[in-house]
Formats: structure tokens, sequence, C-alpha cells
């Protein structure tokens, strides 16, 4: 077992960049995915456990909190969290807070990856892409700091709004997995699938096939090589994103080591 580990769910591969980030300045850190059921479940002899998730629709991804609430933690380690958002940093930390109290929590801004609501230039403050990337890349090393000196930092407040949209969620993101489809410019090369978290997309004849069993992570849509799948007309336009650091081989990884 490392000195420190972070749990992580990164869709866009934002969250796990800020991770990798974080990590590289504690070091001997274990990055344990929580895209699906987490590979390490018991950290209660760490130093340090910290998590990196993104805010999706005011709270935590879909199926986070339950992952989380398998953990061991408490009470040895200090812990941490950092939430990344396009705007608003939502009830994602007080979520987790609320399963495994935390010392120390953060925000760090970066490009939408909800691109069926908005363009991922659309955040706040508002950034170029290489600019959000670099501001991004500062905080993780601030919050690093911080949290290898074990400092304790309040979190942001939950907002009873964020809480209502949150409620809304699952309903919303299975609304808009009914709207997923492929275009002729997809080669069948089974990326979609493999990255799917919930397994809702079957290779059929070579092209996906999409189910309604969706969080919304978008991975499928923002790592096509080919630009091929869409969420409705919104995104038949608009700029794909993801993490210029993270490849899909990576995001896929349960347990990423950094010394």
């Amino acid at each position: 077992m490392s000195e420190n580990v972070i749990f992580c769910f990164s869709g866009s591969g934002n969250c796990l960049d800020i991770a990798k980030s974080i990590a590289a300045g504690l070091g001997d850190t274990d990055i344990v995915s929580l895209r699906r059921a987490p590979r390490v479940t018991d950290v209660r002899f760490c130093r340090r456990v910290g998590f990196v998730v993104p805010c999706h629709a005011g709270g935590l991804p879909l199926g986070v909190a339950d992952f989380i609430r398998t953990l061991s933690v408490k009470p040895n380690p200090y812990t941490f969290g950092v939430v990344s958002c396009a705007a608003y940093p939502g009830t994602a930390l007080a979520d987790i807070n609320e399963i495994v109290a935390l010392d120390y929590g953060a925000v760090i801004s970066h490009q939408s990856s909800c691109i069926w609501l908005m363009p991922h230039t659309l955040m706040l403050p508002i950034k170029t892409p290489e600019k959000a990337q670099k501001r991004s890349e500062e905080l993780a090393a601030a919050v690093a700091a911080d949290v290898k000196a074990y400092k304790h930092a309040p979190l942001p407040p939950a907002r009873a709004l964020n809480r209502i949209e949150q409620s809304a969620w699952p309903t919303l993101a299975r609304s808009k997995a009914e709207l997923l489809s492929v275009s002729g410019k997809c080669v069948g090369c089974g990326q979609c699938a493999r990255l799917c978290p919930k397994g809702n997309i079957k290779l059929i004849g070579g092209r996906p096939d999409f189910g309604t069993d969706c969080i919304g992570c978008l991975s499928c849509l923002q790592f096509c090589p080919q630009g091929a799948i869409h969420m409705g007309g919104a995104t038949l336009t608009r700029e794909r994103w993801h993490n210029p650091n993270v490849s899909a081989e990576e995001l896929n990884e349960a347990v990423i080591h950094i010394d």
C-alpha cells in the first residue's frame, strides 16, 4: 500500500490530470479509479487519503457516493477533497464529507465536458483551453503543497438549488442517453464500449449500440477518435474536449501509481 491514496472519478480526463498533479507533489501515491467499483477499499493505514471528482449536475457523478461508502478510511488518515467544475462546485464535496469527514477542500475550475448543454470553452472564469490547463496545474500544485503540510481548509457550502438539480440528474441522464447516436465517421474501433463505466455500449455488427444505463460521463463522446458520437443536435457542431495529458487507456486504469 502506498503512503497516499487518491480516489478519482474522471470523464473528460480533467480530474485524473488534477489527481496526477497532486500525486506528483505528494509522491508515493496510488490513484484509484471510481469509474467502477474501486480496486482498493481499505486505506485506514495510509497517511493521506484524497478524493478528486467533477461536479455533475450539481453533485457527485452517479454511483460514486455508493463506491465511497464501501471504503474503510477513518480514523487514521488525513483526508482531502477536490472538485473540478466549469462554473460552480455544487454539493460534491459536501456529499463526500457526509460519508468521510474531510479535513481539507478545494475547487479547481476547468473546461466544461457537458457539451450537449454548453461549449467546452464556456467556464468561469473564462479562459482559453491552454490557460485553463495551466491554471489547473498551478492550483493542483498548490493543493499538493497544502495537503503535504496537512493544512485544513473549509469546504464550499452546499446550496439548496444544487440539491434540487442533483435529484433530477438520474432522470435527465437517462433521457439524454436516448439521444446518443453514431455517424458514418465511425470505424468500429470499440473505444467507446471499452470506456463506458456502466457497460452501456455494445458493439453490434461493428457499430456501437447505446443502452439507457448512462451516467452522463461523456467519455465515449469526448474520447471518440473520429468524433463520431453525438448526443442530440447541439453536439453536431461543438468541438470535443478531453484533457491533453490523459489518454483513453489511462482513463480506464483501475490503479495508477505515481512515485
